[in-house]
């Protein structure tokens, strides 16, 4: 996903992620096989979780966004800090998506106006950061989470840097760990017969748009089921010059930093840019947007509200034996 700039100024440099947008897709390569990650031995060591148990969100390590923005990419919800749209309870996080009309914010506080102008739109969901609280460079990321389905939801756990060392969108990078996109509805492409049954996982940078470029995968589970039925864990595993993405351990996507680069001038002579530098994790429920609506049944369909996108978990990780690069753990 596309977050929010620092300043509003920035906002004609976004440019719209994967699906909506005229961004160069770079296809994984065709030796980029599924395999098992080691899961015994490889090294990394917790250093930060929310486990979500009690029934409140732990402030210390998340801040709800509230704004109408839409995310740049045409999303019909607003974002609010109310338990219709984020609730913690059973030992889950729970992001809502409701069919309402809500008038807020138009736009998230670093890239808001002076005044920031107010905006109405049809639904409610909910998006955490720890954007301004917590932020890591290298490490394993992991999300243990259930997806909703529906035409037109779209759940992502993703990551963006904590400050725009190298440029706006996407010169800094930007590293989609999660994205579920019209999970269950029609899909020509899909294996099993159920409907969409893959997830995305993404790295976007580049130069501003229309020269923004990304590298992405979308893969199913071993035995073709919906992601929605249960919960699955998603995680990164990032390095210097080195970044893959994994379903239950599973490697689906490895991108080298060959594979990456920004037009950067701060980033000459340094090809692990613009992935070297602190990131911050959020997760949110999407409503709608061009990725969701041009795709698979087309638009948003009545029937996926009420929608919940469900975490049970999010865990961070550094490899214990080589933090500076991560890359001993990534065998």
């Amino acid at each position: 996903m596309m977050a929010g700039r620092r300043r509003f100024s920035m906002l004609a440099a976004l440019l719209l992620i994967a699906g909506g947008c005229a961004a160069s897709a770079i296809s994984p390569p065709a030796s980029s096989e599924v395999r098992l990650a080691p899961l015994e031995g490889a090294g990394w060591e917790m250093v930060w979780a929310d486990e979500f148990d009690g029934d409140t969100l732990d402030r210390s390590k998340w801040q709800p966004e509230v704004s109408c923005w839409g995310g740049g990419n045409a999303e019909r919800q607003c974002y609010t800090d109310r338990p219709d749209n984020i609730v913690v309870e059973g030992g889950l996080l729970l992001l809502k998506a409701r069919e309402e009309r809500f008038t807020g914010p138009a736009r998230p506080p670093e890239i808001a106006a002076d005044p920031n102008p107010r905006l109405t739109q049809p639904y409610t969901s909910g998006k955490v950061r720890t954007r301004g609280l917590h932020a890591w460079r290298y490490g394993r990321i992991a999300v243990r989470a259930k997806v909703p389905p529906g035409q037109g939801m779209w759940p992502a756990v993703w990551m963006m840097p904590a400050e725009d060392h190298y440029g706006p969108w996407p010169l800094s990078g930007e590293i989609d760990i999660l994205e579920a996109v019209n999970i269950g509805a029609t899909c020509k492409a899909c294996k099993g017969g159920r409907g969409e049954n893959r997830t995305i996982s993404a790295l976007h940078f580049g130069n501003l748009a229309p020269r923004n470029r990304f590298v992405d995968n979308r893969t199913a589970l071993p035995d073709l089921a919906l992601p929605s039925d249960g919960f699955h864990v998603y995680a990164v595993e990032w390095g210097e010059g080195l970044i893959r993405f994994l379903v239950d351990d599973r490697v689906h996507l490895t991108v080298p930093a060959e594979r990456w680069s920004t037009a950067s001038p701060l980033a000459r002579g340094n090809p692990a840019a613009p992935f070297d530098r602190p990131f911050y994790v959020m997760a949110n429920l999407a409503v709608g947007g061009r990725l969701s609506e041009e795709n698979n049944a087309k638009g948003l369909a009545a029937g996926s509200f009420p929608a919940q996108f469900a975490i049970d978990w999010i865990r961070v990780y550094r490899c214990a034996a080589d933090p500076d690069t991560g890359r001993a753990c990534m065998q």
